[in-house]
């Protein structure tokens, strides 16, 4: 990546005309403009220090009049282009004109931390001046399909459309299985994972998917180059996208059941539903943080309230199963209000504390069951819920198995996750409880 990033930077990369012979002939670029684009400015050193290292006392930094900066390298004479490197914090991103863009490490590109939406910007950039020779090119391991990364989006886009503008070239161990106690079937898929990168120490590598720290996900994916799931997500992508069902969309008047899994701040908060006759989950509103990472952002609790309500209006809402946790009192109205508009009287709105562990042990076991048998329950698509679903990963408790983040400081939301367990918890036990009423179709008789 450095390599290409100072052969654009400075060598003939552009093409000029064909010489008496026939042979092409290039051009330097006029402006050059290269950005090493990564989720951190850490990051960017990958590629930024190979850069200066390569040019630092070189040929090229004499010739070329280079200044070699800590960050940005460019032209002492003042002639206009530069590399730099940008990240999700960067501004001004939209509306610059780079002629080449190095995107490191794109299987870290999600969108809890920007990559998503740095990413569109920079293709958005780099397609306006294509037709001049700008290009990006991407450098990643092999990504986690739960985690919808840039990578992976890339990946996803070349297997549908391979016509060429979008280049794709991965080596990989040839075996999808292989024993990693096997130290000779390792061996093997790490010389076949490597090529001909003649300066890896393969008994090394080796040692290190052995060493019983290392999972078996990460061997995998950083050492085997194969894709692979992380061990402990609670919901594969594949098992999810199975479960999706396009035709009989979602009416007004449906009977549903609700999941209400509330935050303030720091989380997000969801309200998803779930059709009681099919256990079809949808999303009635997610409210999150975009990613910006600003402490004066917040839930705004007065559209969450009129979403729930205007949802009452909308569907015959059966059963809600609501955490109260910081929304006590929004809780405690929903239950009196959607109870005096019941024609019956019934009591709707219930509190569910994820907090208490064998009735969210439970739950999730449930849900967990119910989508990898793929009975009763499916779901219209919505991206956002797929998100938190595979967002989620597992951790043992006495009761059983629940779901957590991946760590307590991940900005990979699951609150949709948990609004959705919610959900199928409370269609449950309103077919339990006689509410779900079976539509029959009419009959005619003759005589």
């Amino acid at each position: 990546m450095a390599a290409l990033a100072i052969i654009e930077f400075i060598g003939p990369c552009r093409f000029s005309h064909f010489d008496e012979n026939g042979f092409p002939v290039g051009k330097q670029v006029g402006l050059p403009l290269i950005q090493i684009a990564a989720t951190s400015i850490d990051q960017t050193a990958n590629t930024r220090d190979m850069i200066r290292g390569m040019l630092a006392n070189s040929p090229a930094e004499e010739e070329y009049d280079i200044e070699i900066g800590k960050e940005r390298i460019q032209f002492r004479n003042g002639r206009p282009g530069r590399i730099e490197p940008v990240t999700s914090s960067s501004r001004g991103l939209e509306g610059a004109r780079p002629t080449f863009i190095v995107g490191d490490e794109t299987h870290h590109w999600v969108s809890s931390n920007g990559g998503i939406a740095v990413y569109e910007v920079l293709d958005r950039n780099v397609r306006k001046t294509a037709g001049a020779g700008s290009r990006m090119v991407e450098s990643t391991n092999a990504f986690n399909p739960n985690e919808d990364s840039v990578a992976q989006r890339t990946y996803e886009a070349y297997q549908k459309k391979p016509d060429g503008r979008l280049l794709y070239d991965c080596i990989e161990a040839d075996s999808d299985e292989i024993d990693l106690k096997d130290e000779d079937a390792v061996r093997l898929g790490l010389k076949q994972a490597y090529g001909d990168s003649h300066w890896v120490d393969i008994e090394g590598l080796i040692a290190a998917i052995q060493d019983p720290r290392t999972t078996q996900h990460q061997a995998y994916r950083f050492y085997l180059n194969k894709i692979q799931e992380s061990a402990d997500s609670w919901m594969a992508r594949p098992i999810w996208d199975g479960l999706f069902k396009d035709d009989d969309p979602i009416q007004p008047g449906d009977q549903i059941a609700i999941g209400f899994d509330g935050s303030l701040y720091s989380d997000a908060t969801a309200i998803v539903g779930c059709r009681l006759r099919d256990g079809k989950l949808f999303m009635i509103h997610l409210d999150e943080d975009p990613g910006i990472q600003s402490r004066e952002w917040q839930v705004d609790t007065l559209k969450v309230d009129r979403m729930m309500r205007a949802t009452r209006d909308t569907y015959r809402v059966e059963w809600v199963y609501a955490d109260p946790s910081y929304w006590q009192n929004v809780v405690g109205n929903w239950a009196l209000d959607f109870k005096e508009q019941d024609r019956d009287g019934r009591d709707i709105v219930f509190e569910f504390s994820p907090q208490r562990a064998k009735q969210m042990c439970d739950a999730i076991e449930r849900f967990h069951t119910a989508a990898h048998l793929g009975e009763s329950i499916c779901h219209d698509g919505n991206p956002d819920l797929g998100r938190h679903v595979t967002n989620a990963v597992t951790y043992e408790v006495p009761q059983g198995t629940l779901i957590r983040k991946e760590s307590k400081k991940s900005r990979k939301k699951i609150d949709a996750a948990i609004a959705a367990v919610l959900a199928y918890e409370a269609r449950a036990e309103a077919i339990a409880d006689g509410r779900m009423k079976v539509r029959r179709r009419a009959r005619i008789r003759t005589y």
